[in-house]
């Protein structure tokens, strides 16, 4: 029911019991399908049940605690990104309202149940056929030269990822920042009015050298266009950059070989408007704004080690100065 421009609520979902309908086909709470919990006066009882948004919203609490806890240098914004990135969507989510998998199902899915599940084990740890790279930085997305541009060169083991040829790898890829709302029924008189600003992202296609990856985001940077131009690429995502790119959270993934993973091996983080530019005389274009990154790597080959040989890879890497507008990788 919501305009496409509204943000993607919820960002994920957890577990909040389930309600059961009677004879007459009314559905209501059961304390039998609710949610075991502790009793705020243990004197008269020691269990409760709970439910609904009550639920889901402690549990949130307590696994973003646990993120903090294991990750005491991470912000709020990569804490939100990894719960995010560790969301799937259940096979019963799947079939209920995205049967055939297009993308205009899985937009509108993605406005029932956000992202999914999230799962603390993939938020916390890695396996051996599995990795995970977080960034966490900061674009000045309007300034006086323009909007800016950050380019992420992924630390990629080429000959390793082309030695597993048509292996399939999944590459997921989340970015999270926070906004300055700008509140009110003006603001959403057009999209622009109502966010500071915008963030969006893409990934160097396998066939695509540097320079015209670097060019493609470029010009649709230049022209805040929120769809880049070029269908082949874009048509990789399983959401696709239209229906990830509402709200302040996106998130995306693609399957493909190991071998064309071995060529997408730049990411570009770009600006869209927001109010933060059209707004000058409040002085807010120059401000910086911070975002986390987080890019992952999967296969369902369990003899397969694609960690050891990017760990080696970031170990043994050598940081030098990199001009502003070309950011080298955090990762």
């Amino acid at each position: 029911m919501w305009d496409r421009k509204w943000p993607v609520k919820p960002d994920v979902v957890f577990e909040g019991g389930n309600v059961a309908r009677d004879a007459r086909g009314d559905c209501d709470w059961d304390d039998s399908l609710c949610v075991l919990t502790t009793y705020y006066k243990p004197q008269e009882r020691l269990l409760a049940s709970f439910m609904a948004t009550s639920a889901a919203t402690a549990q949130a609490s307590w696994f973003a605690a646990q993120i903090q806890s294991v990750y005491p240098e991470a912000w709020p914004e990569t804490i939100r990104a990894l719960i995010v990135h560790s969301a799937q969507w259940t096979p019963a989510m799947l079939q209920q309202f995205a049967p055939n998998g297009s993308k205009n199902e899985l937009a509108k899915l993605a406005r029932i149940y956000g992202y999914g599940v999230p799962s603390l084990e993939r938020a916390l740890y890695c396996l051996n056929n599995s990795l995970v790279l977080v960034a966490q930085n900061q674009i000045q997305p309007y300034g006086k030269n323009g909007m800016q541009m950050h380019l992420f060169e992924l630390p990629w083991p080429k000959e390793a990822l082309l030695a597993l040829g048509e292996h399939k790898i999944m590459l997921r890829v989340t970015l999270s920042y926070f906004i300055e709302p700008g509140p009110g029924k003006r603001g959403w008189s057009d999209k622009y009015r109502y966010a500071s600003h915008g963030l969006r992202f893409d990934v160097k296609g396998a066939q695509e050298s540097e320079n015209d990856f670097i060019t493609r985001v470029g010009r649709a940077n230049e022209v805040n266009n929120e769809t880049i131009p070029n269908r082949n690429l874009s048509g990789r995502w399983t959401i696709g950059i239209n229906g990830r790119s509402s709200g302040s959270v996106s998130s995306d993934f693609f399957e493909t070989t190991a071998a064309d993973i071995a060529a997408c091996d730049s990411l570009a983080v770009y600006p869209v408007i927001g109010w933060w530019r059209e707004r000058t005389y409040l002085k807010k274009k120059d401000s910086l704004a911070r975002y986390s990154l987080i890019v992952s790597l999967h296969t369902e080959a369990q003899n397969v080690d694609i960690y050891t040989p990017i760990r080696i890879i970031i170990d043994n890497s050598v940081k030098t100065p990199i001009p502003a507008a070309r950011q080298g990788s955090h990762l």
